[in-house]
């Protein structure tokens, strides 16, 4: 009988992740020349909160409110196959505008790549966007696709058999990135 241990190692911690919001929050405003045209879209669950706060901190620094949406990429997937289209509880609404705005989606964990084609092929089913960049918290590397991330608040090689795990406050009570190796 072989069993399946667990080994956790912290990657982040509640500072850290505000660190890494802000410093991704400035360079966002720094590539696009400000706020102005902005619209972040959240991948579903923890792309929100993250979006949010990047939003948060980007009226601090520009006094500018940024719309934020969440994004839910389910019926987009390759993995799940079934009727392609929107979800009818994603955001943003199904009449929401995305041509000519500069759009930044938002994830939590950067993997194989395939929930950004996902959530891009979701955006251009409404519209056609000036452009579309990507922030994520944590770049974990094993890209299957050519897709890049514009901006990174931290890149963790890690291995296939590991994890990382995501918690945030709004959601799990509290802010930390763990990496969790299985054995």
């Amino acid at each position: 009988m072989t069993t399946n241990t667990k080994s956790a190692v912290n990657l982040l911690d509640a500072e850290a992740v505000r660190r890494a919001l802000t410093r991704i929050a400035h360079e966002i405003l720094e590539h696009n020349g400000g706020a102005e045209g902005l619209l972040l879209l959240g991948v579903r669950t923890r792309g929100k909160p993250i979006a949010q706060r990047i939003a948060l901190l980007i009226k601090r620094f520009e006094g500018t409110d940024v719309p934020v949406y969440e994004l839910d990429v389910t019926p987009y997937r390759d993995d799940r196959p079934g009727d392609r289209g929107r979800s009818d509880s994603s955001e943003p609404p199904a009449d929401f505008e995305v041509t000519g705005r500069k759009i930044v989606l938002v994830d939590d964990v950067f993997y194989t790549g395939r929930t950004v084609r996902a959530a891009i092929d979701a955006i251009m089913d409404r519209g056609r966007p000036d452009n579309i960049q990507l922030a994520v918290l944590v770049d974990r590397g094993h890209r299957e696709l050519p897709i890049r991330a514009d901006y990174v608040g931290k890149n963790v090689p890690t291995s296939r058999s590991e994890r990382i795990k995501v918690r945030l406050k709004e959601i799990d009570g509290v802010d930390e990135v763990v990496l969790v190796r299985l054995a």
